[in-house]
């Protein structure tokens, strides 16, 4: 389960790989079949706070992964392989997308879903969350409206043409935040910029908005809609969407505007099973399988 244990900074996960392989070479040495128990949940939490208690994220018993069934020992190998990179990714605190680990071994991988597999069956062997093995998500999000953030050294601007910034007892305030939006040049002044959402969210400060609320689009065709519709021009918030299911660094992305700038979110989703499965998915997170339910 991800986010079970605080333990997750790189030296302490270095560690418990080591510990990991030592048994495994222990027991190969000793004439002995390795078992692995995986712990098994419901939903698997992405809570980068490590102190997740989830009302959905309830344990399921545990899995056995043993050398002597024979699909056990692909899975095991594929395991072990993507163990690898990520032991490589933070001895050398470098990020790299689940993409770029499956183009790695395509062949042996085989399909994407086999390294998803892998890094989910290695965050609950390691009790951390994907983004503590510095393992993203591709980002397929977008962001526009009152909103200015920094990606690491990079500087993201919603807004076109940007006002006077100033700083009042350490929060950001704009100046223009006085002026009667009548008054105001749309084409000049407001908010029009479409950003794509942030994949590593852990690097995102200097968050800055006067924006009122969040609205949170399932669908992209209603995200540009609003967009060539200029609604945040006469309407001061925040518009994200993940284009359909929402991944990982999009909903890390709203929950950290939420918490950071204390504000509202709604979400705007079709009124069907879809519609209502992508609201909890923004809510609560992504179930692993519906079977389980």
């Amino acid at each position: 389960m991800e986010g079970r244990d605080s333990s997750s900074k790189p030296c302490d996960l270095l560690k418990k790989i080591r510990g990991f392989t030592r048994s495994l070479l222990s027991d190969i040495c000793r004439g002995k079949s390795p078992l692995i128990a995986l712990d098994r949940y419901r939903n698997y939490c992405t809570d980068p706070s490590g102190k997740c208690c989830c009302s959905s994220d309830l344990h399921k018993g545990k899995e056995i992964i043993s050398l002597q069934r024979e699909c056990h020992v692909y899975r095991l190998d594929v395991l072990l392989r993507v163990l690898h990179i990520v032991q490589q990714l933070l001895q050398e605190n470098k990020h790299g997308s689940k993409r770029d680990i499956y183009y790695m071994h395509p062949s042996i991988f085989s399909e994407q879903s086999v390294v998803d597999r892998a890094i989910n069956d290695i965050c609950i062997l390691l009790k951390c969350s994907r983004h503590n093995l510095n393992v993203v998500s591709v980002g397929k999000g977008l962001v526009m409206g009152w909103l200015r953030f920094i990606e690491g050294r990079r500087k993201f601007d919603c807004i076109k043409s940007p006002c006077t910034v100033r700083t009042h007892n350490g929060n950001p305030t704009y100046i223009s935040i006085h002026m009667k939006l009548s008054h105001c040049d749309p084409q000049k002044m407001f908010p029009l910029q479409v950003h794509p959402v942030p994949v590593h969210v852990e690097e995102v400060t200097g968050i800055m908005s006067i924006a009122e609320y969040i609205l949170v689009v399932e669908k992209e065709t209603v995200f540009q809609r609003l967009a060539n519709d200029r609604f945040c021009s006469t309407n001061r918030c925040i518009i994200i969407t993940g284009r359909g299911y929402p991944d990982v660094p999009t909903r890390r992305f709203l929950r950290l505007l939420v918490e950071k700038l204390c504000l509202p979110a709604y979400c705007l989703v079709d009124c069907d099973p879809y519609g209502f499965d992508i609201l909890t998915t923004y809510r609560f997170g992504s179930m692993v399988s519906f079977l389980n339910f």
